[in-house]
């Protein structure tokens, strides 16, 4: 290549120059070379040198013995070939024995597929890939779960930070969940906690796990292995997992496991309304049109190959899991409760009878305590029993609060207590009443609670109005025997439960 190149760069320059001298000068070669190539009226042809090989004079036995009725592999042919002389490596062996493949008969390509549609609730395909997201500022190796209904392409997602045995069989219930449904079989790969042993040059029958059978029997599904090292059989459910990394995953952070597997499942059906660029149709409409309504009934509960684990509910309501503590929902203080760790991150808590309770997302330090005040607001103190507080709640709540605590403080060593007193109201006034009888209060001198309960007294029988506004520095009262008509509930509604309260 490179002598045509220069050929031609040669008579084109001494065609404008006409002087060997200034043509060798111009492309920067020896004269002599200009002049050889000028000498060639036609371009030179490249012509490869042919070289020896030491398999040479065994090319012909190598294609009897690659063809019926041998059909021997390299390495036996390479073994054939050393007892009868070759002295050569086995790498010429293979590279010939691939033009043989190519070239021999009618040989068929070893990528050659063919493809195959099931009809609509028979089979799911079933595979996970690992990924490194960005989860609370730090990376992490996630697994994605993957499903797909090979019919309708109809496909479900959920993210794990384990792969063992309890997640992938999780994984399978879970997102039968949320496809609606179960298929007759089931494609799945070879993992351990499928496959035991499955040789596809044995005749013997694939040998699966037995809490794998236990799981496909309780779902009521066919597990089908596909060969070892023939990705192509599943390729519905490989080929998903390059679009999840580069359209979610990829520049994408999440707050939480659990809030990457919320907008996991978001975005995946968001794509299975999306036209598929095989079966030309909308997986979603395909799946509702076609095939939900052949899918098998989900059982009513998940299997799971190991028992729960228990803890006993601290008195503040905790439950200590690897040295982080939960709270839990103050009606269990005392019992003992049970749990599952899911994905390597929920926790899946049940009662002593087995039934569900709630899940939890796990704290991933050491010693932390995580406490959801809902689970301590059947006993939680309606109003704080913290001086500091009380006075901000106090004057933040009622306008003639700061009023009220100013004139309490000359009068009380503990105004608060009387302002906490005043508030724990709340379940019978409204905060508007309580803050006009707040300024009655302090105009009349009776800011202690019994004087004011008193008060509240005169309001409820109706010998005390009070004016709608009650802003000014002096407060005039009403008496009046006629019903108020300023309450704001029916009296009769809380009368056991005003004397109880007002006769304390």
């Amino acid at each position: 290549m490179k002598d045509l190149e220069d050929w031609a760069a040669v008579h084109k320059v001494y065609k404008q120059t006409g002087s060997k001298r200034a043509t060798a000068d111009i492309l920067g070669i020896a004269r002599n070379t200009v002049r050889r190539l000028l000498e060639k009226t036609e371009p030179p042809v490249y012509n490869r040198t042919e070289y020896s090989s030491k398999i040479d004079p065994f090319k012909e036995q190598i294609i009897t013995w690659r063809c019926d009725p041998f059909n021997f592999n390299g390495t036996r042919i390479f073994s054939e070939l050393q007892k009868r002389g070759y002295k050569g490596s086995i790498g010429p062996v293979y590279y010939f024995l691939r033009r043989v493949d190519e070239d021999v008969g009618d040989s068929i390509s070893s990528k050659a597929t063919t493809r195959h549609e099931s009809p609509p609730g028979d089979q799911a395909q079933f595979d996970w890939s690992e990924y490194q997201v960005l989860i609370a500022n730090r990376y992490m190796t996630v697994y994605c779960f993957s499903m797909i209904l090979a019919a309708s392409r109809k496909k479900a997602i959920c993210f794990s930070l384990r792969e063992d045995a309890d997640a992938i069989y999780e994984a399978v219930q879970e997102l039968f969940d949320d496809l609606g449904g179960v298929t007759l079989e089931l494609l799945i790969d070879n993992p351990k906690a499928f496959v035991i042993k499955n040789n596809p040059k044995s005749e013997e029958e694939i040998k699966y796990n037995p809490h794998a059978l236990a799981m496909a029997l309780h779902l009521g599904v066919e597990l089908n292995a596909c060969p070892c090292y023939w990705p192509r059989k599943k390729g519905k459910i490989e080929r998903p997992f390059n679009y999840i990394e580069e359209q979610f995953i990829k520049g994408n952070t999440f707050a939480s496991m659990e809030d990457l597997n919320s907008r996991g499942k978001a975005f995946i059906n968001e794509w299975c309304d999306k036209k598929h660029s095989t079966t030309k149709r909308i997986p979603n409409q395909h799946y509702l049109l076609e095939e939900k309504a052949l899918l098998q009934p989900l059982p009513k509960e998940h299997y799971y190959a190991n028992s729960k684990l228990k803890r006993k509910v601290s008195p503040d309501s905790y439950l200590s899991i690897d040295g982080n503590k939960y709270s839990v929902h103050v009606r269990y203080v005392g019992k003992t409760l049970f749990y599952r760790l899911n994905y390597g991150f929920r926790i899946m808590l049940y009662d002593s009878q087995g039934h569900f309770i709630e899940h939890q997302e796990i704290s991933y330090g050491k010693h932390e305590i995580r406490t959801n005040p809902d689970h301590y607001e059947s006993i939680a103190k309606k109003v704080s029993t913290s001086v500091p507080q009380i006075r901000r709640d106090f004057t933040t709540r009622f306008s003639n609060g700061a009023r009220y605590l100013e004139a309490a403080g000359r009068k009380f060593d503990q105004p608060t207590f009387h302002a906490r007193r005043i508030m724990e109201l709340q379940d019978l006034y409204d905060d508007d009443t309580l803050n006009r009888f707040i300024g009655i209060a302090v105009d009349e001198g009776k800011m202690d609670i019994k004087s004011f309960k008193k008060m509240l007294r005169e309001y409820n029988s109706g010998e005390r109005k009070i004016p709608k506004d009650n802003n000014a520095e002096s407060t005039t009262l009403i008496i009046d025997a006629a019903p108020s008509s300023e309450l704001t509930r029916n009296c009769s509604y809380y009368e056991n439960y005003a004397k109880e309260v007002l006769n304390a």
